[in-house]
């Protein structure tokens, strides 16, 4: 008598899976906890990756994206060059197109013995640590200050050589100035000097903020022009303009010789973006890989002992007539569908990692449809790899002793 051989269907194979799975529900959840892990880190991590990137993008373009400095290279290198920025500085880059304003700073080196403090030297309250920098009123407009109290001083000041100053917080509190309502001076050595405004923070060159600001005349007569090299302008351009203007504020500062004159355009947003979110992704994806490793584990381990605890049935299986691909298929399809169900469930956890994270942060959350549709599929990748070798083990089972067990 010819007896047909014995064939597994797709659908037979999945109803055995998921009986096996909710036969012990637990173990199940357990098991599939790793997958859900990875995958969750595994969305997570490019989505938080892609919008990071775009908030890099935002941020670049809005400050290092129009931020050009023109430094004076002819005075580092020969001090009998004269002067690298003319004293209309200011006057000339306002003929160029797509500059918001630009202004010439330095450092200004003071005697050790000068000290800045609320009362003149030696009659103490003096604070050490503190610069005093000379700045136009273009280059501080271009240091896009936040003001705590008071206002910025402007071209009269300049014009007029006034005595006045604009203080950081810090170095406001380390005087203990609390309020401009007083009209507090401020001594630079003997000097006085009226504190115009508090600058609460600064968008560009946060170092200021430790900083006393002076007009760019009144340095000069006070204590000399600044040392050849120590000078440098920022410039505050248009989006967009920024390399355009560092190819054109030499010539039009300098027209004589604009070789004395670097200028230093922002880097490529391209290069910078692709470089951040490489980095990232190696990173994060490394400890997403580790989560998937874990997952993977630990399916194998659960299917394998479920090998080990079914033996007697797989032995009445293989009795019936059941083939070893049918008992391989059998477990390859559990393990397969308990990645694929945290796939699924950590690529929810994942989508939603990103959306609170973007939330607290007040960013817009930014995840590829690509990353979301591999996710589920890379769930259901880790389990059928963890569970190649458990199913191996269950085909090799020989029935008749199987049922002697």
């Amino acid at each position: 008598m010819r007896v047909d051989p014995t064939r597994l269907s797709l659908r037979d194979a999945v109803a055995e899976a998921v009986a096996g799975m909710l036969r012990r529900p637990g173990r199940a959840v357990l098991t599939a906890l790793g997958t859900v892990l990875g995958v969750g880190s595994f969305v997570a991590v490019l989505g938080l990756t892609a919008t990071i990137s775009s908030q890099i993008d935002g941020r670049f373009n809005v400050l290092t994206a129009t931020e050009v400095t023109v430094e004076d290279i002819a005075g580092r290198q020969n001090e009998f060059a004269g002067p690298g920025f003319p004293a209309d500085a200011e006057q000339r880059l306002r003929e160029v197109a797509g500059i918001r304003s630009a202004g010439v700073m330095w450092t200004v080196r003071l005697d050790s013995r000068t000290t800045v403090g609320a009362l003149p030297a030696g009659g103490g309250n003096a604070a050490t640590g503190i610069t005093v920098v000379a700045a136009s009123p273009g280059a501080v407009t271009a240091l896009v200050p936040t003001l705590q109290e008071g206002r910025l001083y402007d071209h009269f000041a300049e014009r007029s050589r006034g005595r006045v100053v604009l203080i950081g917080s810090g170095v406001a509190e380390r005087l203990g100035i609390t309020t401009l309502a007083t009209r507090p001076a401020l001594y630079i050595g003997e000097e006085p000097f009226t504190v115009a405004g508090i600058i609460a923070d600064v968008e560009r060159k946060p170092e200021n903020l430790l900083s006393v600001l002076v007009p760019r005349a009144t340095a000069e007569e006070l204590w000399g022009p600044p040392p050849p090299g120590a000078a440098s302008m920022l410039i505050a351009t248009e989006l967009g303009a920024a390399r355009q203007i560092a190819d054109l504020a030499p010539l039009a500062l300098r027209p004589d010789h604009p070789e004395y004159l670097k200028a230093v355009p922002p880097p490529d947003p391209r290069t910078l973006r692709s470089g951040v979110t490489s980095d990232l992704s190696a990173l994060f994806l490394l400890l997403a890989g580790i989560c998937l490793v874990i997952g993977a584990v630990g399916i194998a381990n659960t299917t394998l002992v479920a090998v080990l605890e079914r033996t007697a049935e797989i032995g009445l299986r293989r009795a019936l007539g059941a083939r070893g691909r049918h008992i391989s298929a059998q477990f390859l399809t559990e393990s397969a569908t308990l990645g694929a169900l945290g796939g699924l469930v950590g690529t929810s956890v994942g989508e939603l990692t990103v959306v609170a994270v973007s939330l607290a942060r007040d960013w817009t959350p930014v995840i590829h449809p690509a990353t979301v549709a591999a996710a589920p599929l890379a769930g259901l990748l880790t389990g059928l790899l963890a569970g190649l070798h458990p199913a191996w083990r269950a085909a090799r089972v020989e029935p008749a002793e199987a049922l002697r067990r």
